[in-house]
């Protein structure tokens, strides 16, 4: 029986219309790349576009209450951010950011030791994140207990640094919240432990009011932080310097400056809202 052949086929055909389809594909993923470029630009420049409006905003809200826009901080918020928004922001000119977790700055800050920024944890510290912490971060605006803050000094005497720190006040009396009551006996514990920290120097307050939709429903919890923050400075204990009052977040802040704040802490406002993690089901 004679060897059977399959019908001729032209290669010259054949690499040609190969060709084609790589050029093609090469024309498509270039086009994907300029898109996708552009819609980062787009991004960054909304980032940009967003610090200014908030920055107007601190402006008209720190003459309201009858203070200078320099007497405010602002810290930018960045939990599940990535590294690109973060440099984004710092381009923009912010210099100061706040996490809310020790394992996610982990994840990014190989990414961003490149700038000259200030790094912050906003969220709350468990004792047992507390070395890492005090490795990542050179202020601690979450101390909600006085074995945190004895952690946060042994791990910081080891690394011959000094952390800044604020003492959290849970000022609505959430259970589902962290924080120190005000009228605890914990928070004077703590006020009075200061001196036996001597790798922390707290600074002051912080807290998150119950969430309301009316940011004017904030205001009454803002007057009870400013009233406990004045009431400890008035006493002068040792090895405290009660200079920051942090309060307020994107949708609350002007309440919380005209109310005495004197540091915000603001993510959506600057950010955009926050991806959606994707279940693993």
């Amino acid at each position: 029986m004679g060897n059977r052949r399959g019908p001729h086929v032209d290669a010259s055909v054949t690499n040609h219309d190969s060709r084609a389809t790589n050029h093609d594909s090469r024309i498509a993923r270039a086009s994907s790349f300029v898109y996708l470029s552009s819609l980062v630009v787009i991004a960054f420049m909304s980032i940009a576009e967003n610090i200014s409006l908030v920055r107007e905003r601190i402006l008209a809200a720190s003459h309201r209450s009858g203070r200078g826009h320099q007497e405010i901080t602002l810290i930018a918020v960045t939990k599940t951010f990535a590294a690109p928004q973060i440099s984004a922001a710092y381009d923009a000119g912010l210099r100061i950011f706040g996490e809310n977790k020790v394992q996610e700055f982990a994840g990014k800050i190989q990414n961003l030791r490149d700038l000259d920024a200030e790094w912050h944890m906003i969220g709350h510290l468990q004792s047992n994140k507390a070395a890492k912490a005090a490795e990542l971060f050179s202020h601690i605006d979450s101390v909600d207990s006085l074995r945190v803050a004895q952690r946060l000094n042994a791990a910081a005497g080891e690394l011959d640094k000094k952390l800044h720190v604020l003492i959290e006040i849970n000022i609505g009396g959430e259970s589902v919240k962290s924080g120190l009551p005000a009228d605890s006996s914990e928070l004077q514990d703590l006020l009075v432990a200061a001196p036996d920290l001597p790798s922390l120097q707290i600074e002051g307050l912080m807290t998150v009011p119950p969430y309301n939709e009316d940011p004017e429903l904030s205001r009454p919890y803002f007057r009870k932080m400013r009233a406990l923050f004045e009431e400890v400075d008035r006493r002068k204990l040792p090895a405290l310097a009660m200079k920051t009052l942090s309060m307020g977040m994107s949708h609350d802040f002007e309440i919380a400056i005209e109310e005495g704040a004197t540091c915000v802490r603001i993510g959506t406002a600057i950010f955009g809202e926050r991806p959606v993690a994707r279940s693993k089901n």
